[in-house]
């Protein structure tokens, strides 16, 4: 919160801008009404006229300044008294939806406990490198990704572009990577696409599940290297690449390579660390989050595991009123050879030339994709 004028001053303030506005007014009106009584009018009338109404304008300008003053402590002093509300109302927002996905787990706990009399599935043997996660984990995980990432119908809107990339190739048994809640099944599935999930986290798929989604617990390297070699007709894997370790993200995509049908299509999202506004928010603020990996290792990884035509596709523009702005100058000053107005030019250049700079490299797109085909 910025400073706020002390009441008594403000009031003093106040008081002392109102007597000096009403007396120039009063003056003013007294010269108007005298002058035009006249018949005739001189110099001296219109100066005096002249002088009543400069006085009567600058007053004008202290009284709406001590009004703004008054209205912006009075607004400050509210925001200040509501501060501990909205603070308490943010935390019971965490607490209930920490407490919802909670219930959702036992629910689902119980469910998967009655007998069904049907076989329990099988889980492939994970990776001693595979990325690791608790049950307590799951629940407040899901709940981060509620608060933080956003809602289901947000992301299945952001995902929806992706969409193109397997319907043009004709992708058939396509398979999502940490599916997350099952937000691109659903968008696969509505287009006739079949799809499979696979998710570390036991309440995403649960999630998933709610959904009528194939959605199965486990990790995404031993699924892939567990079923038979180019048998999956598309792969995609959003914002999962930055919870792994090096080494594991190379048997990863080597392992994708193998299950992937030639000319296949894959897909790889993740945060953009290139935009600094992503990853001081986005990337530090997930404690899950291991490494960030920059667009062009991405790129490169890809093609040197077997995949070609691989492109980079930005998404998630930082909003424009986010970034910084450029001077304009007004034509008259643009315009003019005096030498106080080129200073000026030249300034507002180098400020202009500079915020452009800082823009490429704090506010451009805070999420990206490598999207390539298998060989």
């Amino acid at each position: 919160m910025g400073m706020v004028e002390p009441t008594a001053d403000l009031e003093r303030a106040r008081l002392n801008a109102d007597r000096q506005y009403n007396d120039a007014l009063s003056t003013l009106d007294r010269t108007v009404v005298e002058i035009g009584g006249q018949e005739t009018l001189g110099r001296d009338d219109f100066a005096r006229v002249t002088t009543a109404l400069i006085i009567f304008l600058q007053h004008i300008t202290a009284f709406v300044e001590t009004k703004e003053r008054e209205l912006d402590a009075r607004l400050t002093r509210r925001i200040e008294a509501l501060a501990p509300t909205v603070a308490s109302v943010a935390e019971l927002r965490t607490q209930v939806t920490v407490l919802q996905r909670t219930t959702q787990r036992m629910t689902h706990a119980l469910a998967s406990a009655a007998p069904s009399g049907l076989p329990a599935p099988v889980t492939p043997a994970r990776p001693a490198d595979a990325p690791s996660h608790t049950s307590l984990d799951d629940v407040a995980y899901v709940a981060f990704e509620d608060e933080f990432r956003g809602s289901e119908a947000t992301i299945e809107a952001r995902l929806r572009d992706y969409l193109p990339v397997f319907a043009d190739a004709g992708a058939t048994t396509v398979v999502d990577l940490g599916c997350g809640r099952g937000e691109f099944l659903r968008l696969l599935k509505a287009q006739g696409i079949a799809a499979r999930g696979v998710d570390l986290n036991d309440e995403m798929i649960a999630a998933a599940r709610e959904h009528g989604l194939d959605a199965v617990h486990g990790d995404a390297l031993a699924f892939l290297t567990s079923i038979q070699e180019e048998s999956v007709g598309g792969l995609i894997a959003t914002q999962v690449v930055e919870h792994l370790e090096p080494a594991y993200l190379m048997r990863l995509l080597q392992a994708a390579h193998r299950a992937l049908r030639p000319g296949a299509p894959i897909v790889i999202e993740t945060i953009n660390p290139a935009c600094w506004l992503a990853f001081f928010s986005s990337y530090i603020r997930d404690l899950t989050h291991v490494r960030p990996v920059h667009p062009e290792t991405l790129q490169y990884l890809l093609r040197a595991n077997g995949f070609e035509r691989v492109s980079i596709r930005y998404s998630a523009p930082v909003p424009e009123p986010v970034k910084m702005k450029a001077v304009n100058l007004p034509a008259e000053v643009t315009n003019s050879p005096q030498a106080a107005a080129q200073a000026l030019v030249d300034t507002a250049r180098v400020v202009n030339g500079n915020a452009a700079i800082l823009n490429s490299l704090l506010f451009t797109y805070q999420d990206y994709a490598a999207i390539g085909y298998r060989i």
